[in-house]
């Protein structure tokens, strides 16, 4: 146990790994070494493994508050806000007065929609706790840039540069305003921090981005480049991604949902017609279509939510990364009954995210594409958006964009360039055995024509026209997306064609994309 804690102090978790497993099979009541065990498991992203053993050790020890901490990071990290802070209220019953309770309610509040009680908390902690910490103010920082209070996240994302811990992701966090242009001072001293031979990994690779960015705009495209090349091969090594694996998941997707198969289970479904899915790649212009919706007086915007998700691998049933997928498949053996019941816990398990009493809601969980015909069975009158932007525009805009959390695919051109093709692939498939079922909006037709775009839009999800989705971005509500700031303009067509600045170092996405010649 002393050696595994020395381990881990040290980050040599890998190392630590193996010495508490065996600790664990010689003495299973340890709470501490569980505790231990989690927290890698957590920092690994062995999420189900960690969850497993935060609730035995709870369970043997319900005072143990270390390892009730480490479960609501876990619940947080699970993007499970609501049961995080559970956990957190049990752990304030106890010391009203932690800033680091408080912190962590904060964030899950932030996660949970419930922006107005974040910044509440945020603010005593800053101000009447006088505590500074870079974790602390980039949380601060990308709350208020959630409700449009961009100065004063510019501030706060300043305060955790100055703190020189973390800084990586403070400088990225600038960038990704998009709006936030670099000065000569904070270029150098950009160049500054890449030199040091102590940057820390996560610095580094948040910087390389936050480089990029600044060198693109100042038309210094081969430097752009240069740093985001470095930045996608150091994060691709962090975040593993199988193209042949997703290819291979999304061809068993198309050989079952055959239109037979959707016809055996036809209206089998929960009947509510609440939902509004926006659905397509990252950076396709899905946050516009989101703001425009929701800037109509009966459709509420939400988040990126997790729930289509959750249920594709609750039904996977997976009890580790090598055993066999039961999705889809197992659907064909699921009572009919139970396809409707999903239905009604999916619009159940999302009522913690809507805080208004409109009618309609929208899901911008871009990846669930995949999942249309799961939605179709679960869900049938739900609305289908796919939003759509030119291959090589979109693509490179992943490829240079540094996600928070998932999103894999996009580190590297190879990776983002199969990526796109399965999801035209599975797309043409959702329009062959559904028609009818998927509304496209392209982004360039959405420049291009505005209003008549927004009225075939709002006309498929049977609203009627409102002014108000003309002028979207003076919309006031909370936007998480990188997209955020770019929504709270008048449309542009500045980010059309974007890519062909760096077209001399884009072969291999083009060639993966068959686009040599464009």
């Amino acid at each position: 146990m002393i050696k595994a804690a020395e381990l881990i102090s040290q980050d040599k978790l890998k190392k630590a790994e193996p010495i508490l497993r065996n600790y664990l099979n010689d003495d299973p009541l340890d709470v501490n070494a569980m505790k231990l065990l989690a927290d890698i498991g957590v920092k690994f992203r062995a999420y189900k493994d960690a969850g497993y053993l935060l609730t035995r050790a709870l369970d043997l020890a319900p005072d143990y508050d270390e390892a009730r901490l480490s479960y609501a990071n876990l619940l947080y990290k699970r993007q499970l806000p609501f049961e995080a802070l559970k956990e957190i209220d049990l752990l304030l019953d106890k010391d009203k007065d932690n800033a680091q309770y408080l912190t962590l309610k904060a964030v899950n509040l932030a996660l949970a929609n419930q922006h107005d009680n974040a910044l509440e908390i945020f603010e005593i902690i800053i101000n009447d706790k006088k505590i500074e910490n870079n974790q602390l103010h980039l949380s601060y920082g990308h709350t208020l840039r959630a409700v449009g209070r961009i100065e004063e996240a510019i501030v706060s994302y300043k305060k955790a540069i100055s703190t020189k811990t973390g800084y990586g992701e403070a400088y990225w966090s600038l960038a990704n305003l998009k709006t936030y242009k670099f000065t000569n001072e904070d270029i150098n001293e950009l160049k500054v921090l890449l030199n040091n031979k102590d940057c820390k990994i996560d610095d580094y690779y948040h910087l390389l981005f936050a480089f990029g960015k600044a060198e693109e705009d100042r038309k210094n495209f081969e430097a752009a480049m240069a740093a985001y090349s470095k930045g996608n091969t150091i994060k691709s090594k962090q975040v593993p991604w199988d193209s042949i694996k997703f290819t291979n998941e999304c061809n068993e997707l198309i050989d079952f949902f055959t239109q037979e198969q959707l016809q055996a289970l036809d209206g089998v479904g929960n009947k509510n017609t609440d939902p509004i899915f926006v659905v397509g790649l990252p950076r396709s212009g899905s946050t516009l279509v989101e703001q425009i919706l929701s800037s109509h007086s009966l459709v509420e915007g939400t988040t990126e939510l997790q729930n289509i998700i959750a249920l594709s691998r609750k039904i996977a049933n997976k009890k580790n990364s090598n055993s066999k997928s039961e999705y889809p498949s197992s659907l064909k053996s699921i009572e009919k009954a139970e396809f409707k019941e999903m239905g009604g816990a999916y619009l159940k398990n999302t009522l913690d995210q809507r805080v208004t009493d409109k009618p309609y809601f929208i899901d911008k969980m871009p990846n669930n594409f995949v999942h249309i015909g799961l939605i179709h069975l679960i869900l049938p009158n739900a609305k289908i958006i796919d939003a759509r932007r030119n291959p090589m525009d979109c693509s490179f805009s992943c490829y240079k964009q540094l996600f928070g959390s998932g999103q894999g695919f996009t580190y590297s051109q190879n990776r983002i360039g199969n990526y796109y093709l399965d999801y035209l692939k599975i797309m043409d498939h959702w329009d062959k055995v559904l028609p009818g079922k998927v509304h496209r909006v392209i982004y360039e037709n959405m420049v291009e024509d505005t209003e008549n775009e927004i009225r075939n839009l709002l006309k498929f999800c049977e609203l009627d026209f409102e002014e108000d989705c003309l002028n979207f971005y003076k919309t006031k509500r909370t936007v998480r997306t990188p997209s955020s700031e770019q929504v709270r303009q008048p449309i542009y067509n500045k980010g059309i064609g974007q890519w062909r600045n760096f077209d001399n170092w884009l072969d291999t996405l083009k060639k993966t994309l068959s686009m040599e010649n464009n």
